[in-house]
């Protein structure tokens, strides 16, 4: 019998677990490997890394939290290791503790700069990526102490009148602390700036505490000094926090010695034990205190300034930034708040995390995939902010293989189709034609989604279909995924389109490919309605319908494959809602195992199209689930509200409901567009006039106008400028009689229906 050498190292790693009484590895991976399709790639190298950095903070969590509960802990970790709160997770056999139940924080920063400062729903700040952070508590010599992760009576919102400002305002008994974090410019470079201000009826101290943890965990700090005039921090060598007054008095302590927080009297009393100028600890868990008086019955401010490094796309940031920018994209100008801040929200996160590449999240998720970035750019080109979708996309060419596999990570065959299908978009909605040297990355990537598909002539249902892959991580284990297929096929069409004026060979090369893709996953298809009984899109050909069918509906939207009517989108959107989702909003058990908005915004997206009015629904609850400051996580728990999965800030749901909103107002329908067709009537009840533009649509930009009227008819205005010939438009206002325009009209009124009279 003949060995190989991987069969020989098969052999020793056996023999050794075995010796050890360790499960055999080899033969756990085969079983793990039998729960999915045979796929090149198991999972992605960037996963399984992203994975073990995760696991490992989990690890030193599990070795520092629960042996320290008497120190004070970020907001995450007093509520879920409190066995008296709703977020309470027992630990008995957990290799690693993580946060599971509050992943919340908003992102700050300033546009073009790429570090995104965290504040969690107390207002801890976390300057840097994976850093230490910064609290305020207000503490009283009697032993009255505000820590506002230990409370439930912290209020957080977000301003945006200026720039980005979260301000967080928390009360106990007299007690009173409002801490206020921002990002400004000095000299052209980025400085996170904390203001705290307590208030106190007795004598007490406004605290500025330096913690060895963030929203993920233990974040080590070796060593803090304080300045000779006690008026900044120097951490771990490196970093700066620069206060606005010198420290009264100052604490710093050690693992060995426990949290500053459980020596504070000691700092009140100004014991020269504890006016120590700095500290330093082997184990990485140094904390330190800067205490600044309040008066009795006054208040205390103090400013703390953290310098940020940064790369950017300019040596030194422009100033007035966020107005400029705010200025010239699309807005939204309607009578109910929530959605209007969340709107105004949505704006500036996708302004902040499109530096250079746009990331889908400031810190779990500040990494480049292809799925992520197109959903967000085309946010950004559907809200008219041209010039940071541009720069974005004129990055793809350097992440495509000689092969042309465009790669962000390996295993993932969406990431070609999405490519190509966001070209195209950028090219119908800015109306300007990409640039040659774009010619042979269209032709590369399109000619491998050619060649990466399966043979046709199997005999079986994946046959002509992508072969199995990873896909999106939430749809299931290694998979012959219709979302994967959908995306193939609508990067032919588009890659046709795009070179159709250089080459028209070579487009009908493409679109031909397309129709013979698309007829294998209709004959697909049809042998799942067979199997299930139904016309509903399972994730694959080997599924049954279950909430994996959520990458089947990108068929419909954004893609527009299948019609508005098309049975077997309606079937599957019908599926999703009556099994998959919980208080109005989108499940998912897999991976995710949370609530999510802008899975439920997709599911929404197709409602709309097909005119079902429980889009709306759906958008509410999507609106009920964010954060006071107008963000989502990327999952949601069910229970507490709070993210349970993935970035506490995702851009990709900000993404959504940008075009969530843009949709409702218009959006293009094959060679029509159509008007208002999500203008819900509430907010043409309060009498004001509801506002939306310039929005750039693929036949030019599009500002809507609507004026309710007395008799509740509605007086709709337009301003357009088109990039060619006016398109046909049909004016669907729920509640009214729909209209078509005739050619260069620029306004109209409509009429209510009889059954809403």
């Amino acid at each position: 019998m003949k060995f190989s050498k991987w069969t020989f190292w098969q052999y020793l790693i056996t023999r050794a677990a075995r010796r050890q009484g360790f499960l055999d590895p080899i033969e756990l991976l085969a079983r793990l490997r039998s729960f999915a399709q045979p796929s090149e790639v198991g999972e992605p190298v960037e996963l399984l890394r992203a994975g073990v950095v995760f696991h490992a903070r989990g690890l030193i969590n599990s070795r520092v939290i629960q042996y320290n509960l008497d120190w004070v802990w970020p907001y995450w970790v007093e509520r879920q290791f409190n066995p008296k709160d709703e977020s309470f997770i027992p630990r008995a056999f957990s290799v690693s503790h993580i946060n599971l139940t509050h992943r919340n924080w908003t992102a700050l920063g300033y546009p073009d700069c790429e570090e995104f400062p965290l504040v969690d729903p107390c207002g801890l700040l976390t300057p840097c990526l994976d850093g230490w952070s910064l609290d305020g508590w207000v503490c009283t010599e009697e032993g009255g102490n505000l820590f506002p992760s230990r409370t439930l009576d912290a209020t957080q919102r977000q301003d945006l009148s200026s720039g980005l400002t979260i301000t967080t305002r928390v009360r106990q008994g007299g007690l009173l602390l409002i801490s206020t974090a921002s990002v400004e410019l000095e000299d052209g470079r980025p400085v996170c700036v904390l203001t705290l201000m307590g208030r106190a009826d007795t004598p007490a101290w406004l605290v500025l505490a330096l913690r060895p943890a963030n929203t993920e965990g233990i974040s080590f700090i070796n060593d803090v000094v304080l300045s000779p005039d006690r008026q900044a921090w120097v951490v771990n060598d490196e970093q700066s926090v620069a206060f606005s007054a010198p420290a009264e008095r100052h604490l710093v302590s050690d693992y060995g010695n426990g949290d500053v927080a459980l020596h504070l009297k000691q700092a009140y009393a100004g014991a020269e034990l504890d006016e120590r100028g700095e500290g330093s600890c082997d184990r990485g868990m140094v904390t330190a205190a800067a205490l600044f008086a309040i008066p009795e019955g006054g208040e205390r401010v103090v400013t703390a300034r953290i310098p940020l490094s940064h790369t950017s796309t300019a040596s030194v940031l422009a100033e007035n930034a966020w107005p400029d920018l705010r200025a010239s994209a699309c807005t939204l100008q309607c009578p109910d708040r929530t959605y209007q801040e969340l709107y105004d929200a949505a704006i500036t996160s996708l302004i902040l995390h499109s530096p250079g590449d746009v990331y889908p999240g400031p810190s779990t998720y500040r990494r480049f995939w292809f799925r992520d970035a197109v959903y967000i750019i085309h946010a950004l080109l559907c809200v008219g902010l041209e010039t940071r979708a541009t720069r974005a996309l004129s990055r793809f060419p350097e992440r495509q293989t000689p092969l042309g596999y465009f790669r962000s990570q390996e295993g993932e065959w969406d990431s070609n189709g999405e490519v190509l299908w966001i070209l195209h978009r950028y090219q119908q909605l800015t109306g300007k034609k990409l640039t040659a040297d774009w010619h042979n990355v269209i032709a590369r990537g399109a000619r491998w989604i050619m060649r990466k598909r399966l043979s046709g002539t199997l005999d079986a249902p994946h046959a002509g279909l992508l072969p199995a892959g990873f896909s999106a991580e939430h749809l299931g284990p290694n998979d012959y995924y219709y979302w994967d297929d959908f995306w193939g096929i609508a990067g032919l069409q588009c890659a046709g389109e795009l070179v159709r004026s250089q080459d028209a060979g070579m487009a009908a090369e493409f679109a031909h490919a397309a129709d013979d893709f698309a007829a294998a996953v209709d004959r697909s298809l049809a042998s799942c309605a067979q199997r299930l009984g139904r016309p509903g899109m399972p994730a694959s050909p080997y599924r049954r319908l279950d909430s994996g069918a959520i990458g089947s509906i990108v068929s419909g939207y954004p893609l527009q494959l299948h019609a508005a009517d098309d049975p077997r989108l309606l079937d599957c959107a019908d599926y999703l809602l009556n099994a998959c989702f919980i208080d109005g909003a989108f499940f998912q058990d897999m991976i995710h195992s949370g609530l999510n908005a802008y899975l439920t915004l997709h599911v929404a997206q197709v409602l709309l199209r097909a005119g079902d009015p429980r889009y709306q629904d759906l958008m509410d609850s999507v609106a009920d689930l964010a954060t006071s400051t107008g963000q989502w996580p990327e999952a949601i728990h069910p229970q507490t509200r709070g993210g349970c999965m993935g970035d506490g800030h995702h851009v990709w749901a900000a993404a959504e409901w940008v075009l969530m909103v843009r949709n409702c107002f218009v959006r293009e329908e094959g060679d029509r567009l159509i008007l208002c067709s999500g203008i819900g009537k509430r907010w043409l009840q309060e009498g004001g006039p509801v506002v939306f533009g310039p929005a750039p649509t693929c036949f030019g930009p599009v500002s809507i106008t609507l004026r309710p009227l007395s008799d509740g008819s509605v007086e709709i205005v337009l301003k357009t400028a088109w990039h060619a010939q006016e398109p046909a438009i049909d004016v669907r206002l729920p509640g009214h009689k729909p209209v078509t325009l005739e050619r260069n009209a620029a306004n109209v009124i409509l009429t209510r229906e009889e059954s809403s009279a």
